[in-house]
């Protein structure tokens, strides 16, 4: 099967879709793989990195867009990329189509595009497999960033996180006890700070107080507690995930308004929509505003900016599942691995994710039934 690798074209999207040495893996397995040249170097790979493991380098986007059955991609495609894609293709990215615009999923119907997000595949113990490759990398990448922002040069309280002698530590609250939340309270617990950690699930809040050897203090996300806390931050993280939905906003502007002056606010939740009232979208051409005299960073692709990190990352969980689509086509894959299925917003010209179809008001489709002979 012919499989694309397009260059991102999104501020400082460092990452790309596979490795080399995913690439060599599909190559031997009979698999034509054209990548768009230059689509490698944010994450330190060259051209010649993977014409040296049998790939084949195209020189416009039109190409890269058109030569594959599969197109792979990071970040999600803009309107004109949709339009740019031929008819029935299969789209391999991170999607969020809750949180995307009405157009691009018509043109992605209009054209029966096969729309698999990364954001949504999940394995039969309800695990997020790809995304929580990155979810990983953005909950380590939390506290550093947040102890930049909370310096003086970064506009912040001047404060060091971790304090010093007789200095007490910063207090982060995390709201979310998934991966992100867990590698944030982590890192953060490893420089001292006082950790307070939110979550719904008391199993996430046990498992917490398990492996912190209960050195932070758990809540249940209700309002008031949250009210309770957050003047308390100087570190607010924003863990929220509700799988394959648009993430409710939990923190509102009145609470924002309570938190101290030069305060920091990272809503890592920013991809699904964010889950503070007063977070909008930013990139790391300009990472952060300040609202209410808090600083808040709302970068969606938070681990571009470790992109080789984050490519090795998103290459290892990916690939079996772009090989599976390859060596068996999508329907065959599909009943080999149900938990690929879960990853499809749509095919043939049909909604088969319930989030996507309540959205927008699309009629919703059993996968079984939209897959036909795919």
């Amino acid at each position: 099967m012919d499989i694309s690798i397009a260059t991102e074209e999104h501020h400082y999207e460092n990452r790309v879709a596979l490795t080399p040495a995913a690439v060599h893996d599909l190559v031997i397995s009979g698999h034509d793989v054209f990548i768009e040249s230059g689509a490698g170097a944010g994450a330190g790979f060259s051209d010649e990195e993977y014409l040296a493991v049998g790939g084949k380098i195209v020189y416009s986007k039109d190409e890269a867009f058109l030569r594959g059955k599969i197109l792979l991609k990071i970040f999600p495609p803009t309107l004109e990329e949709y339009r740019l894609m031929p008819d029935e293709q299969i789209i391999f990215s991170s999607l969020h189509l809750v949180v995307a615009g009405e157009a691009g999923l018509n043109t992605i119907l209009e054209k029966k595009i096969t729309a698999i997000g990364f954001e949504v595949i999940e394995d039969k113990n309800g695990r997020l497999p790809i995304l929580a490759s990155m979810s990983e990398l953005a909950g380590q990448m939390s506290i550093p960033i947040a102890s930049y922002y909370l310096s003086n040069i970064g506009g912040g309280r001047g404060i060091l996180l971790g304090g010093g002698a007789g200095i007490p530590p910063a207090t982060i609250v995390i709201l979310g006890a998934g991966i992100v939340g867990i590698n944030a309270a982590r890192n953060a617990k490893g420089i001292g700070c006082n950790v307070v950690l939110i979550d719904s699930s008391l199993e996430r809040l046990r498992f917490a107080n398990r492996i912190f050897r209960k050195q932070i203090v758990t809540y249940l996300p209700y309002q008031y507690n949250i009210e309770k806390v957050i003047p308390f931050a100087d570190v607010f993280i924003g863990a929220v995930l509700i799988h394959g939905e648009q993430t409710p906003k939990l923190v509102s502007e009145k609470m924002v308004e309570n938190m101290k002056p030069g305060s920091v606010i990272l809503d890592v939740s920013i991809d699904q929509g964010g889950c503070v009232e007063t977070s909008r979208p930013t990139n790391w051409h300009t990472p952060a505003f300040v609202k209410h005299g808090v600083t808040h960073f709302c970068v969606p692709n938070m681990p571009s900016n470790v992109g080789r990190t984050a490519t090795y990352a998103l290459s290892n969980v990916s690939l079996p599942y772009i090989k599976s689509i390859a060596d068996n086509g999508l329907a065959n894959a599909i009943k080999k691995d149900p938990d690929l299925g879960k990853g499809v917003y749509t095919t043939n010209g049909m909604v088969t994710n319930a989030a996507v179809a309540r959205q927008f008001a699309k009629e919703l489709v059993p996968l079984s039934e939209a897959i036909g002979g795919a």
